[in-house]
């Protein structure tokens, strides 16, 4: 009996084929590149809208969950805690209030839809608007997130240039009519108006109007992307163009990654009841979290007021610290506007230095930067400039940080060393 058994397990195994399953064939064409494993953030890291760890009002986050647990916990019970599935409705009431007194938007609870951070904000969006071979404007430096999404769903952009106040008109205008002479009618316009990404610039009120006349005339939707609005170093901000609008052609999206924490992902959208029916009919997960918006309503509407001026001090700071630091490693070498608020700093090296290569020579040496080409319509005008976010790391790893990635400009690409005092440089040579 004993050989017998042994004899039938050598031929199951044997029978048996060796190699592991292979998933691939099963595929579906289209799919994005397999992601990379988790291999955790580099020494120094300036890549991400993470922000700043000091800054997360953790104790008032603490207080506010064990209060509203203890008044409303057994919502959890119900999907979208009895609120509906258009979100929490305390939080909406809160954000509603909100939008009027900072960006003078006016809209209701019923006007709001929360969703899982502003990503799933532009994923609803595209679902409900665009189809393969569509086409969309887009300023020509742009969130990463937002240019990924459309270059996967196989849509045309048009990328227009910026200048210290944003959006060009001008071009914008010029496209718009090329657009309309070829027969295309694009689907939105997508715009990053307050506290650009990458730039950090604020697009004035009368350029908004404009935006809004041209948008009109050529009838074009404006999808505005609020995700940093709370984040301007002086507070005041122009209103929302959403607010502007008086024919309803906007939809405006926000979030509270920036302003209280990017981990709780919690966004939201403001739009036309037509469009926000779309897009609430699309939204299959069932609800956002439900925990991350109970706490964020409680916290929000005593502290937000006082939380987010603090907030901004502290990134002013270490904005000033990364600032210094480039002057002091790299000179003229490093090109950039001083930005009017949030997390990232648009940088320009000399014209031979491929930030791509760069990425992966400064990951090699601890630091990690979001390469120029990835954040741009234009791959050869972005190709020397590079995105650092400041809020994460603390000011020291800022020096030191830039201290590293100077020198391995200077190792790969012959970057010159900065002269901390060019008279003092002239004497010498006297």
């Amino acid at each position: 009996m004993t050989s017998v058994s042994k004899t039938s397990a050598s031929v199951t195994s044997a029978s048996m084929p060796s190699a592991t399953f292979d998933f691939a064939p099963l595929l579906p064409a289209g799919l994005p590149a397999p992601a990379a494993k988790w291999t955790g953030l580099a020494k120094y890291s300036f890549v991400g809208g993470n922000n700043d760890p000091d800054q997360v009002p953790v104790e008032g986050l603490i207080d506010a969950a064990s209060a509203v647990l203890h008044r409303e916990g057994k919502t959890l019970a119900t999907y979208g805690l009895a609120s509906g599935p258009q979100g929490y409705r305390r939080l909406r009431e809160f954000l509603s209030a909100k939008l009027k007194r900072d960006a003078s938007l006016a809209c209701s609870a019923d006007d709001i839809l929360i969703v899982s951070g502003s990503l799933q904000a532009l994923d609803l969006v595209n679902a409900t608007l665009l189809a393969r071979g569509d086409t969309v404007i887009i300023e020509r430096d742009s969130y990463q997130g937002a240019l990924n999404r459309l270059t996967r769903l196989g849509v045309n952009t048009v990328g227009i240039p910026l200048d210290r106040e944003g959006m060009r008109m001008d071009a914008l205008a010029a496209a718009l009519a090329d657009l309309k002479s070829r027969g295309i009618t694009p689907k939105y316009i997508y715009t990053i108006p307050t506290v650009q990404n990458p730039t950090g610039t604020i697009m004035p009120e009368t350029r908004r109007a404009e935006l809004l006349r041209l948008a009109q005339q050529y009838r074009v939707p404006v999808f505005e992307d609020d995700c940093y609005a709370d984040l301007i170093w002086d507070g005041k901000r122009p209103p929302a163009i959403y607010a502007m609008s008086t024919s309803g052609g906007v939809i405006h999206i926000g979030s509270f990654s920036k302003s209280i924490a990017p981990a709780l992902r919690v966004g939201f959208i403001v739009a036309p009841w037509e469009m926000l029916s779309r897009m609430l009919a699309l939204k299959t997960d069932a609800g956002s979290g439900a925990l991350e918006q109970m706490v964020l309503a409680e916290y929000c509407a005593p502290h937000f007021a006082t939380h987010v001026p603090k907030l901004t001090r502290g990134l002013r700071a270490k904005l000033d610290t990364l600032m210094e630091a480039l002057n002091e490693q790299f000179g003229t070498s490093a090109e950039f506007e001083e930005p009017k608020g949030g997390i990232f700093l648009w940088v320009k090296l000399p014209d031979n230095v491929d930030t791509l290569k760069l990425y992966q020579a400064a990951l090699a040496a601890g630091v990690s930067i979001n390469p120029g080409p990835e954040w741009s319509t234009d791959k050869t005008y972005a190709g020397c400039r590079l995105r650092l976010c400041f809020a994460n790391p603390s000011h020291d790893q800022i020096r030191e940080g830039v201290a590293v990635l100077a020198e391995v400009c200077r190792r790969e690409f012959g970057v010159p060393a900065r002269i901390a005092n060019v008279e003092q440089a002239a004497r010498t040579s006297i």
